[in-house]
């Protein structure tokens, strides 16, 4: 156990006995001369998955559902699986998880007129071939259910072919019922080849349903090969409003593409022309893998939002040799196979790709591949070793989990990796103690097995092999933002406030941790199909990343109720002390600080809400936010509002 970790626990079983309120200041001691190992700014990764609506629906701009056709086209119905939201969604806005069943393209005209054709095929299984009566009568296809907002200029594409007679074809955004009610782009000449249109609107008007038409009056046949359409402020295909949060989390660092998906992902499926790329039954999840965000698409984000690229290499059912080429794809220059596969594909300067995580969850049995540990620590060496002979720089996370599978792994591999992975969940708890201790208990337990190894397996402790702990959060409550789309609450707060406070606790042993998932997927951020917002999670997350120290000195708390950590600043000129008071009253602190003099001077965030069940919802305001005030006293005593996270920061001399 660290030392900063064995002067902050105390007895765990004074939690729940501590919850009467005390009539005096709490003594907190804080001693700035014993600094622990400096917290790696990596503790604030973050974790997005092909998985619900985290990248499609969340992250990525597009508005069409099902843009390739993976579903026939049939005109029946769409079909939409429906789960109402949960019991704690007591205003009724909850947003009800929908997941598309069936193809959501309507016909306009004669259904019959409408096949799924193979042959000729543009991007998927098949392409839907219209054969237009003749007489002028309309034939074609529309989408409906989506959201515009009037005045808001959005852009697209459409890929179509056919006889010549069939145009010309009227492509029309449409946002009412009246004539006038749509923006229309004429599309005046067609053929036996390909043509890829671009597609610029205006929306006249707001609405939750308005609907794309894709329609000709002509005669002969008529094929679409896909269409797209996003708000024209999309940022290189990635929502502006999701982007602009992404920044204000400033995570340093995003694991993709999973998860469970990466087992079952082909990642060459995922670069080239976006809409040549083949639509594919979600492997691991439900839903469909567009493939339109791919490698090219993931470093543009992490570009936009100054992150590092973690990418999970598929040790499932994929390859050592897929591994190898995939680094050489990201990282290889032009005189290598996939180095020149890349520059065609638009990027000739490799990307500098530094993590990868090799694998995911390996040892479950819903895991497409799983197989026997000690068939698994065999495929890992062979794959890590094709991955360090076309980049020996690349820096490698196994795949972990305390028990015997982490101990076979440090055993059998562990000149074969930087760090080892570990996942934590966590579900609800009654009382909100329970709720928030979960999380120390949890993290704690798994850095005690590591500490064990090292103890037990010959060699491991000069290795110093740490953890990444690159899935962790609450997981509980109904699906209101698509699949796995929890909605997190004020006490979630707390809760992974408490997280940080045991990585930072044990930074001798946690290098890095990605909460998981960035969004809506128990994401940090959530997001309707116009609006973004921080969940109470990814405001907690903001908080600490941007404003608490580097380097943590030991605190000596009495009051195991209250969760306090502290921190220096790297230039030594700010202490910073975070308390987590998981409480239903407010509680006074009595500081006292060795080794440094407070100026007297400093700032004061807080995080809150009115109770355990405030929450944050895109397009309303606020339940739970942060404030920040500043301060000039002379004394140490300090005050923390119920069921709140604070950040002091005091200047020192």
């Amino acid at each position: 156990m660290s030392a900063l970790r064995a002067a902050a626990c105390g007895s765990l079983a004074l939690i729940l006995a501590s919850s009467a309120v005390h009539a005096q200041a709490v003594p907190v001691s804080i001693d700035t001369r014993a600094v622990g190992e400096p917290i790696s700014p990596y503790i604030y990764g973050q974790f997005i998955e092909h998985l619900g609506r985290c990248i499609y629906g969340g992250l990525w701009a597009e508005m069409l559902e099902d843009r390739k056709f993976f579903y026939p086209v049939t005109g029946d119905a769409p079909a939409w699986e429906m789960f109402k939201p949960g019991p704690r969604s007591w205003d009724g806005e909850g947003h009800p998880y929908e997941l598309l069943m069936r193809s959501p393209w309507m016909i306009i005209g004669d259904k019959s007129a409408v096949s799924m054709v193979s042959e000729s095929s543009y991007a998927g299984e098949h392409t839907p071939h219209i054969k237009l009566p003749g007489d002028s009568r309309p034939g074609g296809l529309m989408q409906e259910r989506l959201a515009l907002i009037g005045g808001r200029h959005y852009t697209g594409r459409i890929v179509l072919a056919g006889d010549p007679g069939a145009a010309p074809i009227a492509v029309s955004l449409v946002w009412g019922s009246g004539a006038s009610d749509r923006h229309t782009v004429m599309v005046s000449d067609i053929g036996a080849s390909w043509v890829t249109v671009p597609l610029e609107f205006v929306a006249g008007g707001s609405t939750d349903n308005g609907r794309l038409e894709i329609v000709g009056t002509g005669e002969g046949s008529l094929m679409l090969g896909t269409v797209s359409l996003m708000p024209a402020d999309n940022m290189l295909g990635w929502r502006a409003e999701t982007v602009a949060l992404l920044r204000q989390l400033n995570a340093p660092i995003y694991r993709w593409p999973g998860g469970n998906f990466v087992s079952g992902y082909d990642w060459k499926d995922g670069i080239g022309d976006p809409d040549r790329r083949p639509p594919r039954k979600n492997p691991a999840w439900k839903g469909i893998e567009h493939n339109d965000v791919g490698i090219h698409e993931f470093m543009d984000l992490m570009r936009l939002i100054d992150a590092e690229p973690f990418i999970a290499v598929n040790t499932g059912l994929g390859s050592a040799e897929a591994a190898a080429e995939q680094v050489e794809y990201v990282n290889g220059g032009t005189d290598t196979p996939m180095g020149r596969l890349r520059a065609d594909n638009g990027h000739p300067v490799p990307f500098g790709v530094e993590w990868f995580a090799v694998g995911n969850e390996m040892y479950g049995e819903w895991q497409l591949g799983h197989m026997p540990l000690s068939e698994y620590v065999l495929k890992h060496n062979r794959v890590v070793e094709a991955m360090r002979a076309v980049d020996p720089s690349v820096r490698l996370v196994g795949v972990g989990a305390a028990g015997e599978w982490s101990r076979q792994m440090l055993t059998s591999s562990a000149d074969h990796m930087e760090l080892i992975s570990e996942h934590l969940y966590w579900q609800d708890r009654d009382d909100v103690l329970e709720h928030v201790d979960q999380m120390r208990t949890q993290i704690n337990r798994v850095a005690d097995a590591h500490r064990a190894y090292r103890s037990e397996i010959p060699g491991l402790a000069d290795k110093d092999i740490r953890i990444a702990m690159d899935e962790w959060n609450y997981w509980y409550g109904a699906y209101e933002y698509g699949e796995l789309g929890v909605q997190y609450f004020l006490q979630d707060a707390l809760g992974i406030a408490a997280g940080l406070h045991t990585f930072f606790r044990n930074s001798d042993l946690y290098y890095m941790a990605n909460y998981a998932q960035t969004v809506n997927v128990i994401g940090a951020i959530k997001t309707t199909k116009t609006n973004a917002e921080l969940e109470t999670t990814g405001l907690v997350l903001q908080l600490y990343r941007n404003h608490f120290g580097t380097h943590p000195v030991q605190v000596s708390n009495s009051d195991a109720s209250l969760d306090v950590s502290a921190a220096m600043s790297d230039d030594n000129t700010t202490l910073t002390v975070a308390v987590i008071n998981p409480l239903e009253e407010s509680r006074e602190l009595d500081l006292s600080i060795v080794g440094r003099v407070l100026t007297g001077r400093g700032s004061r965030r807080t995080l809150t809400g009115t109770n355990r069940w405030s929450h944050n919802m895109p397009g309303q305001p606020r339940e739970v936010d942060i404030h920040q005030t500043s301060f000039t006293s002379a004394s140490n005593v300090i005050t923390v509002a119920p069921l709140s996270v604070t950040l002091f920061a005091f200047g020192v001399q």
